[in-house]
């Protein structure tokens, strides 16, 4: 079974920092892009930032331009989110996905998954 496990979220005042980091877990034959999402109290889930699987070039949310970074680890199925300068109004569920195709039986299934999400608070 194919999972998607958050971590690195928190408490932290406005000017902080956090790291966030994603690892996708079960029988993987690929993963295509991956990305980071969010969705605030009474908002509709947005797309932070994205990454192809290799080479190309990250993409951004006008927010995100200039604070946070997103990179990935092939070797290990990863996914993190460096976010810098935050502010209140990043508060929000962190929800890290991939494209990826997963392992069953003797073929491959293409398909899009969700971690569980990872809370950030960003609050003075």
């Amino acid at each position: 079974q194919v999972q998607l496990v958050e971590s690195g979220g928190g408490s932290v005042q406005p000017g902080e920092s956090l790291a966030l980091s994603c690892v996708v877990s079960g029988s993987v034959a690929s993963v295509n892009s991956m990305a980071w999402y969010r969705q605030a109290p009474g908002k509709q889930r947005e797309l932070v930032a994205s990454i192809p699987p290799r080479g190309g070039r990250a993409q951004y949310a006008g927010f995100a331009k200039g604070r946070f970074s997103i990179s990935r680890d092939n070797d290990r199925n990863a996914v993190f989110l460096q976010m810098d300068s935050l502010k209140p109004e990043d508060t929000a569920v962190y929800y890290c996905h991939a494209n990826l195709g997963a392992i069953q039986g003797t073929g491959v299934i293409w398909d899009d998954y969700w971690g569980l999400g990872t809370q950030v608070t960003v609050s003075s």
